[in-house]
C-alpha cells in the first residue's frame, strides 16, 4: 500500500484551504493582517486553525474574515477566544476598493487561501485572500483529470528510475 504524504506547505504556514482552489478558479491575490486576541495568536502557533468554509466580507468599508474556526487555546481558562468569530482585516484603501468592485461582479467572492506568519521573526499573521470565480462542475472534472494524469506520469517517471 502507498504511503500518502501531506502536501508540504511553505515555512510559517499555520492553516491552507486547498478547498478553495478546487472549488474556484482564484484570480487575484492579497496579503492581509489580521486583527488577533492573545490567545488567538498562541493557538494559531500551535497549528489550531481552520479555513475550509471561510469567506471574506466587507462591511462600512472594512474588510471582516468571516467563518475561520481557530481552536481554543488550551492554557487559557476564562480568558479564551471564541473559535469562530468575525475578524477584521488590515488592507489599504484602494485594496479593499478593489474587493468591493469585484464582489459586485456576479458570481466572484473573495476567499482566504492560507493563514500564516511573516515577519523578519515570523511575529505578524497574515492572511493570503484571493478574487475568485467558481467553477463549474466540468472545471472540477478537468482538475480532477489534469491531477491524476499529472500523478500517473510522476509514477511512471519513479518506476522507469528502479
Amino acid at each position: 500500500m502507498a504511503k500518502t504524504r501531506k502536501r508540504k506547505a511553505s515555512a510559517g504556514d499555520v492553516a491552507t484551504n486547498r478547498q478553495a482552489s478546487f472549488r474556484y478558479n482564484l484570480l487575484e491575490r492579497f496579503e492581509a493582517g489580521i486583527v488577533l486576541s492573545g490567545t488567538e495568536v498562541k493557538s494559531l502557533r500551535d497549528g489550531q486553525a481552520q479555513l475550509k468554509d471561510a469567506y471574506v466580507t466587507i462591511r462600512d468599508g472594512e474588510a471582516w474574515l468571516v467563518g475561520a474556526y481557530i481552536a481554543p487555546y488550551p492554557a487559557a481558562s476564562r480568558e479564551n477566544h471564541v473559535p469562530e468569530h468575525d475578524r477584521k482585516l488590515l488592507l489599504h484603501r484602494a485594496e479593499i476598493e478593489k474587493i468591493v468592485a469585484a464582489t459586485r461582479e456576479r458570481g466572484l467572492t473573495v476567499v482566504p487561501t492560507r493563514l500564516y506568519f511573516s515577519g523578519e521573526v515570523r511575529s505578524r499573521a497574515k492572511v493570503e485572500v484571493a478574487i475568485a470565480r467558481g467553477k463549474d462542475l466540468w472545471d472540477k472534472r478537468d482538475s480532477i483529470k489534469s491531477r491524476d494524469m499529472a500523478r500517473d506520469v510522476a509514477r511512471e517517471l519513479r518506476d522507469v528510475g528502479r
